[in-house]
């Protein structure tokens, strides 16, 4: 079973980021409106209310989401440098001509087609986008003894792994074990070339990660940030610039134990499905949206 289930980001023109993606990535708007008072204080966030959002599919058809919100951004925020939802990972078809399209795009690339260090099967790059997000671009190029992992069903597929950045690494799997019922794979030190980049580390430098997993299914990575990284600066009472909310479906809704933001409701739409929807806090005020499978 498939757990993740969107990924909602932050952007000044949630229409103009919508055709970005349409155009370089080859999604499609599937719901727009404002968010409504309900939902953003389910977020904590009582002052992205009114904001404007669209939702994006891949071409794929795969119901995992893109969604993006309405968010002043803050000046002092800076991508891979704060605690948080610090980058989305789409798994390609073919790495190297997404390669070439996006350097024809205005996404900017910061990480070139490299094979993980340790990981042969995977076969990466990364860009930011115009907004300060960072996308890691993924092709999958065979199986791992342990888990499944996608292969894109079209140039460019869905979302399958959010990355957190993490003040304290066991404190964050703790809560997430605790709250959500996740288990762990192994912990890898690996050279992270975009990290040692981010906080101008040795090449060499290595960081420790650890991989979110349930039964098969590896769909959240969680990174242990260097010093000098620091909490994500925003705007008072709305959602965080850069990728504000992981949305998660949950197998069995009752057992997530609160504390919820507010009271979980069924909310409607591609995101949510009918379903039961609640919002918690983990570590380093980062916001966890879980949705009950129907």
């Amino acid at each position: 079973m498939k757990l993740l289930r969107a990924a909602t980001l932050t952007t000044p023109d949630p229409e103009a980021t919508a055709a970005r993606y349409a155009e370089w990535f080859d999604y499609s708007v599937v719901d727009r409106g404002v968010v409504d008072a309900g939902l953003a204080a389910s977020w904590g966030c009582p002052g992205s209310a009114g904001k404007a959002y669209v939702v994006a599919q891949p071409a794929s058809g795969a119901d995992v989401y893109l969604r993006f919100v309405q968010g002043d951004g803050h000046p002092d925020y800076r991508p891979l440098r704060t605690f948080g939802w610090a980058a989305i990972e789409i798994c390609v078809q073919d790495v190297l001509k997404v390669n070439e399209r996006m350097a024809r795009s205005p996404f900017e690339i910061i990480g070139p087609p490299k094979q993980l260090d340790g990981m042969p099967t995977i076969f990466p790059m990364q860009v930011k986008g115009p907004d300060g997000e960072i996308v890691y671009l993924t092709e999958i190029r065979g199986d791992l003894p342990a888990y499944d992992l996608p292969r894109a069903g079209s140039a460019i597929d869905k979302l399958f792994i959010l990355v957190m950045g993490c003040s304290d690494l066991r404190a964050s799997l703790d809560w997430f074990k605790d709250h959500v019922g996740l288990e762990f794979g192994r912990e890898l030190d690996i050279i992270y070339t975009m990290l040692n980049h981010a906080f101008d580390l040795p090449m060499d430098h290595k960081h420790t990660i650890v991989t979110g997993v349930h039964e098969r299914d590896v769909f959240l990575e969680f990174d242990q940030y260097p010093q000098g990284a620091t909490p994500r600066p925003g705007p008072a009472g709305e959602l965080s610039p850069g990728i504000a909310l992981c949305t998660l479906k949950h197998p069995d809704f009752d057992s997530v134990k609160g504390p919820w933001i507010s009271q979980p409701v069924r909310r409607d739409g591609p995101v949510y499905g009918g379903g039961r929807v609640g919002t918690q806090r983990a570590p380093d005020g980062t916001l966890v949206e879980i949705v009950e499978i129907v």
